[in-house]
């Protein structure tokens, strides 16, 4: 860990073959508002890393600047700069459809297209390349297989998905994210819409993830990002305040901001 350099925030940083994605002075803008402001961090490889903070303090804008889902957006600008494995994703000839591929995303409410579980699954790969069904049908069984939910659905994938539960919608939402092998799966508020049962099951999957890819999670729930999370970046009026081992963030803040958010003070 980095002692603090003057009112810098204390943030750990990584060897360079260890870094996923490495964010320099990167701040956002949607019109005259500001969303991010400057923010310098490293989000190591195949580890959980949780951004926290209350409503409005630019986390979520984080998350989807690793993958250039504000561009949708006419009024949004940027400043800074952002890579993925050494790669500048806003270098002017990046192809921003495959950076989508690169870096899955899952939202708060599960979203399952109306077709089968097996063609959801299927979706982006139809899309990606042809396949032999038996290398396709090999694929879709290992995403629903890391999604935890291959033995709950293995013979009936011919059923609507929109008729499992919605914790089971959000695992297939992930097992559709993961058939295109993603390098990175942003997780916002995944499990807020979800009852405890199903959350726990989210959890589960979200810590056995991270053997095949890096994770980045957005949360209102400190105790999930505490069970769930190696590393921690708490955020708050669109600046980093402090990040760090998730332990250390949790149990001995470094800044008083920090510890007031955490022990639900006003900050």
């Amino acid at each position: 860990m980095n002692a603090p350099l003057n009112d810098a925030p204390p943030v750990v940083t990584f060897p360079v073959e260890q870094r996923c994605l490495n964010v320099e002075a990167f701040s956002l803008a949607y019109g005259h508002k500001p969303a991010l402001k400057a923010l310098t961090l490293e989000v190591p490889r195949h580890r959980v890393t949780a951004f926290i903070g209350p409503s409005g303090c630019g986390k979520s804008s984080l998350l989807r600047a690793f993958n250039r889902l504000h561009d949708l957006n006419e009024n949004a600008a940027h400043q800074g700069r952002i890579q993925l494995e050494g790669d500048d994703i806003y270098a002017p000839n990046l192809n921003v459809s495959q950076l989508r591929r690169r870096v899955g995303m899952v939202f708060q409410s599960p979203n399952p297209f109306p077709m089968s579980i097996y063609e959801n699954v299927a979706f982006g790969l139809r899309l990606e390349r042809r396949l032999p069904k038996r290398q396709r049908d090999d694929i879709i069984e290992w995403a629903l297989t890391a999604a935890a939910l291959w033995d709950e659905v293995k013979d009936q994938l011919h059923r609507s998905a929109w008729q499992l539960s919605g914790g089971q919608q959000q695992r297939l939402v992930i097992a559709r994210t993961l058939a295109v092998k993603p390098e990175v799966l942003l997780l916002d508020e995944p499990a807020s819409a979800l009852d405890p049962i199903s959350t726990l099951k989210i959890e589960e999957l979200i810590r056995n993830l991270k053997n095949e890819l890096t994770l980045i999670l957005v949360t209102h729930n400190m105790q999930q990002a505490a069970r769930v999370s190696d590393y921690t970046a708490f955020l708050h009026s669109g600046e980093l305040v402090e990040y760090g081992p998730t332990d250390q963030v949790f149990t001995n803040p470094q800044r008083p901001r920090t510890e007031n958010y955490i022990t639900g003070r006003v900050i």
